[in-house]
C-alpha cells in the first residue's frame, strides 16, 4: 500500500523488505532503483557487476555510501579506498570521485544537498 503524495517510491509500504533483494545483479551492468529524489536529497540502491563502475564525477551534495554486499574500490579526490560489505564512506560534495567493482557489489547511496 502506498499513500497518496508519498515521498518514497519503488518499494512496498508497510511491509518488511530485504534491502539486498530489491535490486538484482545483471551481467555487465550497473542496475539502480531510486527510492527518493528531490532538490535536497536522493536515495538510491545500486548493484554493480564485477568490473563495472562509474567514471570520475562530482555530486552537488555529500554522498553517503553503504556497501551491502561485495567490495568496491572508490577513488575520492585521487585517494583510493576499498570499502567492503558492512562499511560506509562519505564522499564530500563537489569533490571528484569514481567507483569500480573489485567484486560485484551492492550499495545504498544517499546524497544530501543544501537547501
Amino acid at each position: 500500500m502506498m499513500t497518496e503524495g508519498a515521498f518514497i517510491k519503488n518499494v512496498t509500504f508497510s511491509e518488511p523488505q530485504v534491502l539486498l533483494d530489491l535490486v538484482d545483479y545483471q551481467e555487465g551492468q550497473v542496475v539502480s532503483r531510486t527510492f527518493a529524489q528531490n532538490s535536497v536529497m536522493s536515495f538510491t540502491l545500486f548493484a554493480f557487476d564485477q568490473g563495472e563502475g562509474l567514471s570520475a564525477h562530482t555530486a552537488a551534495g555529500d554522498a553517503f555510501v553503504q556497501i551491502l554486499d561485495g567490495e568496491a574500490q572508490i577513488t575520492i579526490d585521487g585517494k583510493e579506498v576499498v570499502v567492503k560489505s558492512g562499511e560506509v564512506v562519505v564522499m564530500p560534495a563537489k569533490v571528484p570521485h569514481s567507483l569500480h567493482a573489485a567484486t560485484r557489489f551492492k550499495m545504498l547511496l544517499v546524497v544530501v544537498k543544501g537547501n
